[in-house]
C-alpha cells in the first residue's frame, strides 16, 4: 500500500483554496469571497501576500491545510486543466476536490491513529482502511466512490475511545 502524499504542496496546485473555497469577513479573513472566484491576492497560481497572510487579516489562510488534495487533482485526474477553463470544468474540479479534502482529511487521521496503543484486530482495521482509502482513482465516478468510504473511517476512529481507554488491550 502507497499512502497519498498528505503534504500541501502550493507549487504542484492550481490555488484551488484561494479560488474554489468561500469565506467571509471576520476573523479568520479580512473580506467576503464567493465560492469560485479567485481571491483577489491571487495572481495566476500564487498569492501576491502570501509573505504576509497574518498581517493582511487572512488568518484562515495561514490555517488552513488541503493536506495534498490540491495537487493530488491537479497532477493527477485534472493535469494540464484550471478551474479557469469555464464553469463547467471548475465545478468539476471543486466536486473532486471536496472528494479528495474528505479521503485525504480521513487518511490523515488514521494515520494519526497509528500511533495509538491499538489491539491487534483494531490495528487491522486501520491498515484495511488506510489501503482502501488509498487507492489511486482512474476518473471522477471512481474518486467519487472512493469518497463514500470516509465516513466508516471516521466511525472507525470514533470507537478508538474505549480502545484507547483500555490501552490496546488484547495487542
Amino acid at each position: 500500500m502507497t499512502l497519498p502524499d498528505l503534504t500541501p504542496d502550493c507549487t504542484r496546485c492550481d490555488a484551488l483554496c484561494c479560488s474554489l473555497l468561500a469565506f467571509d469577513e471576520g476573523e479568520m479573513f479580512a473580506f467576503d469571497k464567493p465560492a469560485g472566484q479567485g481571491c483577489r491576492h491571487l495572481c495566476g497560481t500564487r498569492c501576491t501576500v502570501h509573505d504576509r497572510l497574518a498581517e493582511e487579516g487572512m488568518h484562515g489562510c495561514v490555517r488552513f491545510d488541503c493536506q495534498g488534495a490540491g495537487q493530488r487533482l491537479m497532477q493527477g485526474l485534472f493535469a494540464g486543466q484550471s478551474w479557469r477553463d469555464g464553469p463547467q470544468v471548475a465545478e468539476r474540479i471543486a466536486s473532486a476536490f471536496r472528494d479528495v479534502r474528505a479521503v485525504h482529511a480521513a487518511l490523515d487521521l488514521l494515520v494519526l491513529a497509528g500511533r495509538l496503543p491499538l489491539s491487534a484486530p483494531a490495528e487491522a482495521d486501520r491498515r484495511r482502511l488506510l489501503s482502501s482509502l488509498s487507492a489511486d482513482p482512474a476518473d471522477e465516478a471512481a474518486l467519487a466512490a472512493l469518497a463514500t468510504r470516509a465516513p466508516e473511517a471516521h466511525r472507525f476512529l470514533r470507537s478508538l475511545a474505549g480502545e484507547v481507554a483500555r490501552g490496546g488491550a488484547g495487542r
